[in-house]
């Protein structure tokens, strides 16, 4: 079992307005503690609701093949272009190692995939230097220090800047050069390939790489669908710092997993003309790929919420919102947060785990990186958590509705599962983060009518937590 306090969040200096005179209404005493045994009082709705879920999961994965199929095509008209523009400049490498077909049949969203280019260097021999002026510890530049051997090809003028000023370094490699380099080779691929018939007609369109920014966006048709590519030029680096992975095992992942893959070092990739930003994607999507291993629904779970994001909170995609990359986080959270087997062997059980985590982060305005717990994938996101924390609450207090795809599964749907007030208990990590552990979380899908734990440990841990939430009212905290 996991012990109160593992995974925590960083802390938040966000204030909870209105949190203590709220909290009496939202603290009910959790109905697994009052219940006898736990979980039993919701069971007759829950039995008529489960046959929906797996429903719903067999039209999503009907769909699964025919994505990944139309994914390997794709993604083979890339490699080809990418293969033709790397032996135009060896300076460029072409990844096969980063498979991500399964990850794209998981998802209904059409969010873009991202497909790396590493750079052929001795990125160790790099001097890394923090952005000047910045608070953000993943932005920096990369130095060329003087006189090391085997750099030569990163200190021309294309990729280039030279320093004048004295120091360690004799310049830079300038992300936003780079950049220019590789569509300028993307380009002469594209036409190589069309001139000589080594891509299907019309299957690539070339318009994005004119747009600016810190990636080249190429669309490319496989079957009838379109899949957008961010092309991005990357260097390799070893990242001794990752907050969870030095020496630190993660509960809900198979030991040692999360420090190999960790080992293979995080991507720099570009974040503007001069600066680059380190990036866990690719590691991110090692550990999602090592919880399918396991038994259980945590993948379902992902794929049911990413549809539901898709069809109902961002309007079939045509509305700004979460994307599969933030929804990937909270899956990764909940994994660490409900390490047991069980949490997961039941499908409604398993999607309210990410949804509890989801709620969480939306009501505190802060998703911390799964790698990187400093950092914020809501910071910057430029959404409306407010609205997207209501049709949250709204999915996971009434799912049914949202559930049903087709007239015949048309019905009564059960009543509410939540009172007003909720949303207070959802705000107590943005004050204390040693809120962020498995009681808590366990809590809260009391209040939701899903714990159905027998574990006792995991119920006084849960009723511990209860009497803590509790004293927030009376004007301090239960240490």
């Amino acid at each position: 079992m996991q012990k109160q306090g593992c995974c925590q969040a960083p802390s938040s200096s966000w204030p909870v307005a209105g949190l203590r005179g709220r909290l009496l209404k939202a603290a009910a005493p959790p109905a697994a503690l009052l219940a006898a045994p736990a979980g039993r009082a919701p069971r007759a709705a829950m039995d008529v609701q489960v046959p929906l879920w797996h429903h719903y999961l067999q039209a999503i994965r009907s769909r699964g093949g025919p994505r990944a199929q139309a994914f390997q095509g794709a993604e083979n008209t890339l490699l080809t272009v990418l293969e033709q523009a790397c032996r135009r400049d060896p300076r460029f490498l072409v990844d096969y190692g980063d498979p991500q077909a399964f990850q794209f049949a998981l998802r209904s969203s059409g969010d873009p995939l991202p497909v790396e280019v590493p750079l052929c260097l001795d990125a160790e021999a790099l001097l890394e230097e923090r952005a000047p002026g910045g608070d953000d510890l993943t932005l920096c530049r990369l130095g060329v220090p003087h006189g090391v051997a085997g750099l030569e090809p990163w200190t021309r003028d294309d990729v280039f800047s030279a320093s004048e000023a004295g120091g360690q370094c004799c310049g830079h490699i300038d992300p936003g050069k780079v950049l220019s380099v590789l569509r300028e080779l993307l380009v002469a691929a594209i036409v190589h390939c069309r001139h000589h018939g080594l891509i299907p007609p019309g299957s690539l369109s070339a318009a994005g790489l004119q747009e600016e920014g810190p990636r080249l966006t190429v669309l490319v048709s496989s079957g009838w669908r379109t899949i957008c590519f961010h092309v991005v030029p990357t260097v390799r680096r070893s990242t001794p710092d990752l907050a969870l992975a030095g020496g630190h095992p993660l509960p809900g992942f198979p030991e040692g997993l999360v420090r190999r893959i960790c080992s293979q070092g995080e991507s720099l990739v570009p974040a503007s003309a001069r600066l680059w930003r380190r990036c866990s994607d690719r590691l991110l999507s090692a550990l999602l790929r090592a919880l399918g291993s396991l038994q259980g629904h945590r993948l379902d779970s992902l794929s049911i919420l990413d549809r539901i994001n898709h069809e109902h909170w961002r309007d079939g995609g045509r509305s700004p919102g979460l994307t599969f990359s933030h929804l990937k986080l909270v899956l990764l959270w909940a994994a660490a947060l409900f390490p047991a087997p069980e949490d997961w062997a039941e499908l409604q059980g398993a999607v309210y785990r990410l949804l509890v985590v989801l709620l969480c982060c939306l009501a505190t305005r802060k998703l911390p990186g799964f790698l990187r717990p400093e950092t914020n994938a809501l910071g910057d996101a430029g959404l409306d958590l407010h609205a997207l924390y209501q049709r949250a609450e709204h999915f996971a207090s009434q799912p049914e509705a949202a559930l049903r795809i087709h007239v015949t599964h048309l019905g009564r749907s059960p009543p509410p599962r939540l009172t007003s007030g909720v949303k207070a208990l959802l705000q107590l990590p943005a004050s204390d983060p040693s809120y962020w552990a498995t009681a808590y979380f366990d809590m809260l899908l009391d209040k939701f009518q899903v714990f159905s734990i027998q574990d006792q440990a995991r119920l006084s841990a849960m009723h511990s937590i209860f009497r803590k939430t509790r004293s927030v009212r009376g004007g301090g905290e239960e240490s």
